[in-house]
């Protein structure tokens, strides 16, 4: 179980979960979570790889969960940058320092690893969110509707079947009270122009990377992660018949031993 800690109060309010590991440390992983949810739901994730010598922590990003702020709302993507390249700065260097990001928290994840002076040394992405599938309309119209309205919020169109094959998930993710089921239109023109921003850096990766995607993910569907194949130090798996949260198929062991694998290899 994770060791839960407050710092800050009121909109500066950041709840973190750490899972401490025992004995020999392979690495420490700082996981960031995607669109709408929480570092609570990464509980079996960070015990899994706690036990096996990765310590963890996780962070509800601003906005999210239990941290402050308001709701699914950024002036910037920076205040999402800053606050993760903030809780990665504070990772011990006695072993590599692994950024580990899911859907949103992956864009964030390779943001970093693109830009910050303070690099990971290795980089996990699980279904990176680096582009959408949206109409042309919705994405031009972003940066307007941010401007004119932008705490307008607007409901996320998440099924609980795309997260994963198994019912349960999707039931216990709309039934958790700290999950935000919208988005404002500022979040979502945030998102878009970083989106564009990490397309046209790519090419400049330098941290080894692994991603991960499963083929029937329709939340940010298989195909948008392939251009990440093709940059030299990335190794891209794609997991035949699983959806969004390859971390909670009911193969989840079986995915995260593969990324276990590639982090002691």
């Amino acid at each position: 179980m994770s060791e839960t800690t407050q710092t800050g109060s009121g909109s500066d309010l950041r709840v973190r979960r750490q899972w401490p590991a025992v004995g020999r440390i392979g690495g420490r992983i700082l996981l960031v979570h995607g669109l709408g949810e929480h570092s609570g739901r990464y509980e079996h994730v960070g015990d899994w790889f706690a036990s096996r010598g990765y310590p963890v922590v996780a962070f509800d990003l601003p906005g999210f969960g239990a941290s402050g702020g308001p709701r699914a709302f950024v002036e910037s993507f920076d205040t999402l940058l800053e606050a993760v390249a903030d809780e990665f700065a504070q990772l011990p260097h006695d072993a590599p320092r692994i950024l580990y990001g899911h859907s949103l928290g992956g864009l964030i994840a390779l943001s970093l690893a693109l830009s910050a002076a303070d690099k990971p040394d290795r980089l996990v992405l699980s279904a990176p969110a680096i582009d959408a599938s949206v109409p042309a309309w919705q994405r031009a119209s972003a940066p307007f509707l941010a401007k004119v309205f932008p705490k307008l919020s607007i409901p996320n169109p998440i099924a609980g079947e795309q997260l994963s094959s198994d019912p349960a998930v999707g039931a216990a993710y709309f039934a958790d009270p700290l999950v935000h089921t919208k988005a404002t239109t500022a979040l979502g023109a945030a998102v878009f122009a970083q989106m564009t921003w990490v397309q046209s850096h790519l090419a400049e990766l330098s941290v080894p990377a692994y991603v991960l995607h499963g083929s029937d993910d329709t939340l940010v569907p298989a195909a948008l992660s392939a251009p990440l194949a093709a940059v030299p130090g990335v190794r891209r798996k794609l997991w035949a018949g699983l959806r969004h949260e390859t971390h909670n198929e009911p193969s989840w062991e079986d995915v995260l031993s593969d990324v276990l694998e590639w982090l002691d290899s």
